[in-house]
Order: structure tokens, then C-alpha cells, then sequence
């Protein structure tokens, strides 16, 4: 079966890819990317390699190395060496650490009428009555509290240190 996709590089080209590959401050995935290039490259001064035997030389899967070469071909060398742009933009921040520190702050202040003690279910009851949110999974108030190292059910609810530990 004949090469999806054939490199053919022009001596400007394979002049740039060696002084990456040369340079010594370039980085990994670029450096191991350009050397890739150079392998494939089936022009008059290139080696020609074959998929397999450049992706075991370079210690990565054949897989990146066909990736590598359809981008090298339909979109150019600068698209082959970068990385490609998220496509998506990453999740907003929801909760940040203000929240975090009313919902600490609720959690720290007595219990309603009729309980003992705050539950996370009551504590994001209380945190959409309060309009501190929209609304809250009882799930996101556990894991505010877990990250903070705050327990609902021990005698200290974080206003002092605990017996037996000196302050600094």
C-alpha cells in the first residue's frame, strides 16, 4: 500500500527542521516533530523511513507520526511543528475563593433552628436561599469543605486549634 501522505521537503525547509533539531533549546514535541519531518522526508536528500521504523526511532506511535505527516501536508510546516489552538475554551471558574469562604463562614455559624449541626445538603439549601449562587450541588459544599480540611461533625469546626497543638 502505497504512503497516505508523502513529505517533500524543499531545502529551505529541511534547513529550518535541522536547526531545530540542532539547536538545543528547542523542545521536546517540537524537536521530536521536526525530526520526524526529516525522516519522512522522501525528497532528494532525505532518508525516506518508513512510518514504522520512524516512529520506533523517535519512540513514539506510528499513529502520531501519520498525524504528523496529513498536517505537515494540508495545513504546512509551521502547523506541523505547533501545537494546535484549543478549539474550546476551557470551563468558567463557577465558585471562586469567595464563595468558598461565606460558604465556610455559614458553615462555621450555629445550626438552624431544629438541628444539631449543618448537613452539606442543609449548607446548599441555605447557600441558594442566601442567593450567595444560583445553585449548588450538596456534592460541590462537600468538596469546598474536604479541600479546606473543615468537618461538620468533630467538636472543633476550625475557630481554634484543636488540644495538644501549639501556635506558632
Amino acid at each position: 500500500m502505497p504512503p497516505r501522505y508523502r513529505i517533500t521537503l524543499t531545502e529551505q525547509e529541511r534547513n529550518d527542521l535541522e536547526a531545530f533539531t540542532r539547536d538545543g533549546k528547542t523542545g521536546a514535541k517540537k524537536f521530536i516533530h521536526a525530526r520526524g519531518l526529516l525522516l519522512c522526508n522522501v525528497g532528494a536528500d532525505g532518508p525516506a523511513w518508513t512510518v514504522a521504523e520512524t516512529a520506533e526511532a523517535l519512540g513514539v506511535t506510528s499513529r502520531t507520526i501519520e498525524h504528523l505527516k496529513q498536517r505537515f501536508v494540508e495545513e504546512g510546516l509551521e502547523a506541523a511543528l505547533q501545537r494546535r489552538p484549543r478549539v474550546k475554551p476551557p470551563r468558567e471558574v463557577l465558585f471562586d475563593g469567595a464563595f468558598e469562604a461565606r460558604l465556610i463562614a455559614l458553615a462555621c455559624s450555629a445550626a438552624p433552628k431544629g438541628y444539631q449541626r449543618w448537613t452539606v445538603r442543609l449548607l446548599a439549601d441555605k447557600v441558594v436561599e442566601l442567593n450567595m449562587a444560583s445553585s449548588v450541588s450538596h456534592m460541590t459544599v462537600q468538596r469546598v469543605l474536604k479541600k479546606t480540611n473543615f468537618n461538620l461533625i468533630s467538636a472543633n469546626i476550625g475557630k481554634s486549634l484543636p488540644r495538644g497543638v501549639r501556635p506558632l
